[in-house]
């Protein structure tokens, strides 16, 4: 099935640009949920809480579209709600296809903030 990253590219995909933007508090994400960012470019990320540590992964499945942080989470592996793809949220590996991998992003969490690398 084509990718909508194929032929459009994520629009709301952050540039990579080595800063780092605070993002909320520890407190606001809960263990073991998902939840989407929006950054002040209008860019969307989605940020996971899992054992303790946060992962950020681009929110938009490369397949046909949906958000990320809106699918199932168990473990380190996010689904996609629409169509079931499968992506490890530590380093943005798909794994239902070979061609469909996601950017991650670096978090930092310092005194009680977080913070992605963009």
């Amino acid at each position: 099935m084509p990718s909508f990253n194929q032929k459009f590219g994520n629009f709301k995909k952050p540039p990579r640009e080595g800063r780092q933007v605070t993002v909320g508090k520890v407190a606001d994400v809960p263990e073991g949920r998902g939840a989407t960012v929006e950054l002040a470019s209008g860019a969307e990320l989605a940020l996971y809480h899992i054992e303790g540590k946060f992962y950020a992964i681009e929110n938009f499945c490369p397949h046909k579209g949906a958000p990320l942080a809106d699918g199932n989470l168990c473990g380190h592996t996010i689904e996609c709600d629409w169509h079931g793809w499968r992506f490890d949220v530590r380093t943005g590996q798909c794994l239902t296809t070979t061609s469909g991998d996601v950017e991650a992003y670096e978090v930092v969490v310092e005194d009680g903030l977080i913070k992605i690398v963009v």
